[in-house]
């Protein structure tokens, strides 16, 4: 049996990494509150918002930004890139210390946000929606098995439905 095994450890991440998070979390009280080791440059902000499925592990990857004030639910086997910006809430255009009540972000089974995207408040991204890096998700697209992109973010692919429901049936 491995070290990591022995300890519930994710075999594909380094030893090093939960060394870091470790360290950042545990020591310097850095995202304490987040509960699942995360890398040491990603912020997360309302940690007890985040709803996640099953291998969903927000933040694992290299400067993540997550402000989950309003909350965020995340489908299973979902991955979040290095860079990714979640951001369940913004700023009281004229009292900015204040933040304005918004609907959760939800985001399906399935999914990958590529790097640096940014998913903006209330949004919703069905099942097996891919969002290419540098995106700009302003709007939600609830029916899924698409690739979006772009500055706001459009569709710029359709993925075919049958072949994700069989990949999904197989996990």
């Amino acid at each position: 049996m491995s070290i990591k095994k022995a300890f519930g450890l994710r075999e594909e991440m380094s030893i090093g990494f939960y060394l870091c998070d470790f360290l950042f979390r545990k020591i310097l009280r850095h995202n304490a509150d987040v509960s699942w080791a995360i890398h040491f440059t990603s912020v997360i902000h309302g940690a007890a918002n985040i709803k996640r499925g099953k291998e969903v592990f927000p933040g694992d990857s290299p400067n993540v930004f997550i402000n989950a004030d309003n909350g965020i639910e995340i489908g299973d086997y979902t991955n979040i890139g290095p860079g990714v910006a979640l951001v369940s809430a913004n700023h009281d255009f004229i009292q900015n210390e204040l933040n304005v009540a918004a609907p959760p972000i939800k985001i399906g089974k399935h999914c990958w946000l590529g790097h640096a995207a940014s998913v903006m408040p209330g949004t919703v991204l069905g099942d097996f929606t891919i969002v290419g890096a540098g995106a700009v998700v302003t709007k939600s697209f609830e029916e899924g098995y698409c690739v979006i992109a772009g500055n706001p973010a459009k569709i710029i692919r359709q993925l075919d439905k049958t072949a994700c429901i069989a990949y999904a049936n197989c996990k």
